[in-house]
C-alpha cells in the first residue's frame, strides 16, 4: 500500500522566509499603487462633483420654467381683470343709484389692485429667472471644466493603469501561490499586523540594531534569539515580525546606510 505523501514541515527559518518574501511582494505592489498616485481618488472626486452639478443645473432649468409658467399664468390673470375693468367702467353710465355705482368703483378698484400684486409677481418671477439663468450660466462653464478635468485625468489614470497592470497581476499570481505555503494561523497574523502598520510592513529587518519599522532600538540578546531562528519574534513596541539582515538578503553595508 503506497504511503501517503506527507505535507512538507517548515523550520521556522523556512517560515521566516517566506513572510519576507511575501512581505516583498505586497512592498512592490503598493509601490505600484502608490505610482498610480491620488488619481482613482481625484477621478471619483470629480465624478461625484459633476453628479452634483448637473442635478443643480436641472434644478435650476425647472426653476426657470416653472417662473415661466407663473408669468403666463400671470399675464392671463392681468388680462381678464382688464376685461372686467373695461366691463365695470360700461356698466357705470347705466348706474340708478349710488350704492351701485360705489359697487362698481370698488370692484374696479380691486381688479386695479389684483393688476398691482400681479405685475409685482411677474417682476419678481423675471428678477428669479435672471438670477437662476445667471447660476446656470455660472455652474453650466464650471461642468464643462471639471468635465475636460476628469477626461484629462481617466486618461491619465488608465495609461498608468496600462503601464502597471501587467506587472501587478504577476506579483499577485506570486503572492496567491506563496500564501498556499504558509500555514493560515501565520497568515492571519500576517495580514492583521500589515493591515494595522502605516506603511504596509509586517515583516522588517534589523536596521543599525533597532527595529526596521519603528525604528526603537533592540536589545543585544534579542538581536541574537532573531539570528538564530528559533521562533518568531515580534517587536516589542510595533508588534512587527522581525528578521535578522542575512536572512532578508541584505549585505551589511546597506544596512548601515
Amino acid at each position: 500500500m503506497a504511503e501517503k505523501t506527507k505535507e512538507k514541515e517548515y523550520t521556522v527559518e523556512d517560515k521566516l522566509k517566506l513572510l519576507y518574501e511575501l512581505q516583498t511582494l505586497y512592498s512592490e505592489i503598493d509601490r505600484i499603487k502608490t505610482l498610480r498616485g491620488e488619481l482613482p481618488l481625484e477621478v471619483k472626486d470629480l465624478e461625484d462633483e459633476i453628479a452634483g452639478l448637473e442635478t443643480r443645473i436641472e434644478k435650476y432649468k425647472d426653476t426657470i420654467e416653472a417662473c415661466r409658467r407663473d408669468i403666463s399664468s400671470y399675464n392671463e390673470d392681468i388680462h381678464v381683470a382688464h376685461n372686467k375693468i373695461e366691463r365695470y367702467k360700461t356698466q357705470l353710465d347705466g348706474v340708478r343709484n349710488n350704492h351701485e355705482f360705489d359697487k362698481l368703483n370698488k370692484e374696479i378698484e380691486y381688479q386695479e389692485l389684483s393688476i398691482e400684486a400681479l405685475e409685482k409677481k411677474i417682476r419678481e418671477a423675471n428678477s428669479a429667472i435672471d438670477h437662476r439663468n445667471e447660476e446656470l450660466q455660472q455652474n453650466s462653464e464650471l461642468l464643462d471644466d471639471r468635465s475636460k478635468m476628469l477626461v484629462e485625468k481617466k486618461a491619465e489614470l488608465d495609461d498608468i493603469v496600462t503601464e502597471t497592470k501587467q506587472d501587478e497581476e504577476k506579483l499577485r499570481e506570486r503572492v496567491k501561490k506563496l500564501e498556499t505555503q504558509i500555514e493560515p494561523r501565520l497568515l492571519t497574523a500576517f495580514k492583521r499586523i500589515r493591515k494595522n502598520a502605516r506603511n504596509g510592513l509586517a515583516v522588517v529587518y534589523i536596521q543599525r540594531d533597532a527595529c526596521g519599522g519603528c525604528f526603537n532600538r533592540i536589545p543585544p540578546q534579542r538581536q541574537l534569539d532573531i539570528k538564530m531562528h528559533k521562533k518568531i519574534i515580534v517587536c516589542e513596541y510595533c508588534g512587527r515580525i522581525m528578521v535578522d539582515p542575512e536572512l532578508a538578503g541584505i549585505a551589511a553595508e546597506e544596512v548601515n546606510k
